[in-house]
């Protein structure tokens, strides 16, 4: 299983692995071995909550596809397991931001002593260039 967060999780079967050979500069050990770990997910076809497959697709993010899929490719390092694990934990932490609902912000009012403070040190400010211009 992996865990989402408390109440959400998703089977191991969920998600594709695929192993593929990393890109770059390297040497003859590169050329033969698939390090690179790519994660396909499929939104629409998962068990996940509405809620959270609604503000996946919205999402503007490059790693998911317009038709619904998030590919996270890894090829940070030279293990493969080490690959792995790094592109899950970026998976978790991509389907884990959307389930945050931001606090609603409530609008508030200054108050007469820090509107009086805030037009008390425009006034000194203005009054300290006065003093700096040419007298004619």
């Amino acid at each position: 299983m992996i865990r989402i967060s408390q109440r959400v999780q998703l089977a191991d079967n969920e998600v594709e692995w695929q192993f593929i050979r990393s890109s770059g500069a390297g040497g003859q050990h590169l050329n033969k071995v698939s390090t690179a770990a790519q994660l396909i997910f499929d939104i629409r076809q998962s068990s996940l909550p509405e809620f959270y497959q609604q503000r996946l697709l919205a999402k503007s993010d490059h790693r998911i596809t317009q038709s619904g899929k998030i590919i996270i490719k890894c090829q940070a390092s030279r293990s493969q397991d080490a690959n792995r694990q790094t592109a899950l934990e970026q998976f978790i932490a991509l389907v884990a931001s959307v389930g945050h609902t931001a606090k609603k912000r409530v609008a508030t009012k200054p108050t007469k002593a820090s509107q009086r403070r805030r037009v008390d040190a425009k006034k000194q400010r203005g009054a300290t260039k006065a003093l700096r211009q040419k007298q004619f």
